[in-house]
């Protein structure tokens, strides 16, 4: 079985690969819905279209998953490597839009964060914010199994967790006359992003906590 540093590189090596090849795919969607530079509002697109965008990132989510399968040994550890390499993905497919387009100006600019099961949007921010949770959370937990420890997840946690990650979809898919309807959308909930950090927080330090 490959070491935890061995996983970890390749774990990181093919969410890099990945995010390229996903900004790539948004840099050739930008060119043909938005030639002028993107922005909100969002425009329509083919229904043939949206249906293979939909399908693209069902696939997308399945093949991070299958790496999380294939590198853990027990069920949380997979999951954990799931979280460590959607998180690093999700960093990096910003980072390449940035360095082959320019794109986002800041970190405070409005994205279409994802299409499943409706559009989300959101300032860059909170998704690389969410992104760097997951792969904290996720380092923690992979972390314990070389040392010969397993991870547990109370009923506090699993309720936290829920309740997280309920609020920051909200956040993102609540204004549905800007995801739906093509309008402008009504300032970001900061707050909201932060409360669902704070539950994956708390979550997260008291498994650990139970732990000892």
């Amino acid at each position: 079985m490959l070491s935890f540093r061995t996983r970890l590189i390749l774990v990181t090596a093919f969410a890099v690969a990945m995010a390229y090849f996903e900004a790539a795919v948004v840099v050739y969607l930008r060119e043909i819905y938005y030639p002028e530079g993107f922005g909100l509002p969002l425009k329509d697109m083919a229904g043939s279209i949206i249906g293979i965008e939909l399908f693209r990132e069902a696939s997308t989510l399945a093949m991070l998953a299958l790496v999380g399968v294939m590198l853990g040994r027990a069920a949380w550890e997979r999951f954990a490597f799931f979280l460590i390499v959607f998180g690093i993905w999700d960093i990096f497919y910003y980072v390449f839009l940035k360095a082959t387009i320019n794109w986002p100006s800041s970190l405070l600019e409005w994205d279409i964060l994802f299409l499943l099961p409706l559009p989300w949007i959101g300032p860059v921010i909170a998704p690389v914010l969410v992104s760097v949770a997951m792969i904290t959370a996720g380092l923690l937990i992979a972390r314990l199994y070389p040392r010969g420890k397993r991870f547990h997840a109370p009923a506090l946690t699993w309720l936290l967790a829920i309740v997280g990650s309920g609020i920051i979809l909200y956040s993102f898919m609540s204004d549905t006359a800007a995801t739906l309807q093509q309008q402008m959308p009504q300032p970001y909930a900061y707050w909201q992003l932060a409360l669902g950090l704070l539950c994956y927080a708390v979550a997260v330090w008291y498994a650990f906590r139970r732990l000892d």
